[in-house]
């Protein structure tokens, strides 16, 4: 009998979602009736997945750098999924914010732990070779990667180290973003003139980023933590977050990219080029770039020591890390 009552109850609550979509519960029963069982590759539509990975020659390991790079543009879509959800929150409820910090961290974690199958992973003779069949596309092209920073924090924090004292929320987006610290970075090691990689990316993608910069341009994670009351802004678990999120973000997982293109792009006298022409070495390294996205949890001193002692870590390796 209570479990009638109980379907009844269901019915009822059925009928009254219904009602406004134009047909009766009956039609969708119908529906229901006729419609397939869900299968778990149906679902997460595992075929398709699973055949979107198509190399450009006929090196296996070729394969694995296909496949971690869809991976990594997962879990970026995953952090935005994060990000979003902070940047819309009205509450300023301290426990959601830092939920939602330590969530970002561990897809940060994942990807961190999991690149040394792009550092170890991949037979760098392969490497060498096949690379030069992808010419001029980069993981620099990642415009998930740009989102995420653009979400983090507000644009002037984003400008070139060099420059940055030159710009404040004054200035307007479009001149922040015209002098974005990753630009600089893609630049023709020879002529100092931007590369095809990034004129590609910039026809593609500069609208949207602009147009994102714009709708987040007082409601970055940042902005949301410096509107928050005094007294919730000095909570130790969100601060602890939000600076686990800068390192993993600014420090650490740069880091990771440092130590894999300095085993496959370095050598003994010079280096390898980028297929986007990128310099790597100057672009790569934290301590050059500077990109903190919360500068007011630090000290100054902390600040100038940005990611360096990582870097010396890993070109001075007898060197011991602090």
């Amino acid at each position: 009998m209570k479990n009638k009552e109980h379907i009844d109850s269901q019915i009822s609550k059925l009928e009254e979602k219904y009602k406004d979509s134009g047909q009766d519960l009956s039609s969708y029963l119908d529906g229901l009736l006729y419609q397939r069982y869900l299968t778990f590759w149906d679902y997460i539509h595992l075929d398709t997945l699973l055949s979107l990975q198509i190399p450009r020659t006929y090196f296996p390991d070729e394969e694995i750098f296909i496949m971690y790079h869809q991976i990594t543009e997962l879990y970026f879509k995953l952090i935005l999924h994060e990000q979003k959800q902070v940047v819309d929150d009205k509450s300023q409820n301290v426990d959601f914010f830092i939920e939602k910090a330590r969530r970002i961290n561990s897809y940060y974690e994942a990807l961190i732990s999991s690149f040394s199958i792009m550092i170890k992973g991949m037979e760098r003779e392969q490497f060498l070779q096949y690379r030069m069949a992808l010419l001029p596309a980069s993981g620099f092209q990642s415009v998930q990667y740009r989102m995420i920073e653009i979400y983090a924090t507000p644009l002037e924090n984003l400008v070139h180290h060099t420059q940055r004292e030159r710009f404040s929320s004054e200035d307007s987006v479009e001149e922040l973003y015209e002098h974005i610290y990753w630009k600089k970075g893609a630049t023709d090691v020879v002529t100092g003139e931007k590369t095809l990689t990034l004129k590609q990316f910039e026809y593609r993608y500069t609208p949207r980023l602009v147009r994102i910069s714009k709708q987040v341009q007082d409601s970055t994670i940042y902005h949301k933590f410096l509107q928050l009351p005094e007294e919730k802004k000095d909570n130790k678990d969100l601060i602890k977050a939000l600076k686990t999120l800068d390192l993993n973000a600014n420090v650490n997982w740069p880091l990771m990219h440092m130590g894999s293109a300095h085993r496959y792009l370095g050598k003994d006298k010079g280096q390898i080029d980028a297929t986007g022409g990128t310099n790597w070495k100057d672009y790569l390294p934290p301590s050059f770039q500077k990109v903190v996205f919360f500068p007011d949890l630090y000290t100054k001193q902390e600040l100038n020591d940005w990611g360096k002692q990582w870097v010396d870590h890993i070109f001075n390796p007898e060197k011991p890390k602090n």
